[in-house]
């Protein structure tokens, strides 16, 4: 039972070693330190945060749920299969301890995506919220900033955007795919480049979809405005919709959908967000940094 000794590789080593084989070997460990009591707290999640990239790295490259799903059975059975104080379990354990002596060091951290990349900052802000783990996005003429904001930790959901026509909306919404009413994720490939890459657009239903509203707004400071805009809108949207978008496939997007008063009818302006390594992204955000 070997762990391998790059934890933080890249999504782009993770391919060329088998996602899913990544995936199983830091899923073990997981399991095992559940069972054996193997690291303190911050070790702890610190691989956490490495299984849960892993995890988005076997998505992107093909793994169906069901396969995540037996890997993580079969990581289970493993580490309640074998000695706590066995040279498998301590050698493996060493390993990630020894990884975590640099990880816990890193302040930031970039997890590319196939289209967009979230940017995860672990950096204590004394002056104000700032974006912990962000995505850019732009629509038009428009632009947007989506993602969890705050001094420290987790923060919370925002989207801060920045309308080129000085427009400001009556409503704002979170809109993604409703897992409950799907088997999986909404991939249209009839909309794939040459590159073969479907654009963000392709990535989201129209129907089978949930929505979150905004809970709170206010003018956003200029740390948190996208691009340096003098003004932008803030919004917040609820805890739920954090764990809702964790639950969601790798490849997939979001919507955030901005309603606008017209004379006859709404007008509404929509920018998307890649799902990718979010749920990864936050996980980085647990680690305390020493």
């Amino acid at each position: 039972m070997l762990l391998a000794t790059a934890i933080c590789a890249a999504p782009a080593v993770a391919f060329a070693r088998g996602a899913l084989d990544l995936y199983y070997e830091r899923s073990v460990m997981v399991a095992a330190d559940e069972r054996c009591h193997l690291f303190d707290s911050g070790v702890a999640v610190a691989l956490d945060a490495a299984r849960v990239q892993a995890r988005g790295a076997a998505m992107r490259g093909g793994s169906s749920a069901d396969a995540l799903t037996g890997a993580a059975d079969r990581a289970r059975a493993k580490a309640w299969a074998v000695d706590c104080r066995s040279p498998d379990v301590v050698t493996a354990a060493d390993r990630v301890k020894s990884a975590f002596k640099g990880y816990s060091r890193i302040a930031r951290l970039t997890y590319p995506g196939d289209l967009a990349n979230w940017d995860a900052n672990r950096n204590i802000s004394v002056d104000g919220p700032v974006w912990r783990l962000s995505q850019p996005s732009r629509f038009g003429w428009d632009s947007m900033v989506f993602g969890m904001g705050g001094k420290t930790g987790q923060g919370v959901l925002l989207a801060s955007a920045s309308f080129a026509d000085g427009a400001s909306p009556y409503a704002v919404r979170l809109v993604m795919r409703d897992v409950t009413r799907t088997s999986g994720p909404y991939l249209d490939r009839r909309l794939a480049g040459p590159d073969g890459r479907i654009p963000l657009a392709g990535r989201l239903p129209t129907s089978a979809t949930r929505a979150f509203s905004a809970e709170a707004r206010s003018p956003a400071s200029t740390r948190l405005a996208p691009g340096g805009a003098k003004s932008a809108l803030l919004v917040r949207f609820p805890t739920d919709a954090v764990r809702a978008l964790t639950a969601l496939d790798t490849r997939e997007a979001v919507m955030v959908e901005f309603v606008f008063a017209g004379r006859e009818r709404d007008a509404v302006r929509r920018a998307y967000v890649e799902v990718g390594d979010f749920a990864a992204g936050l996980a980085f955000l647990k680690v305390d940094a020493r």
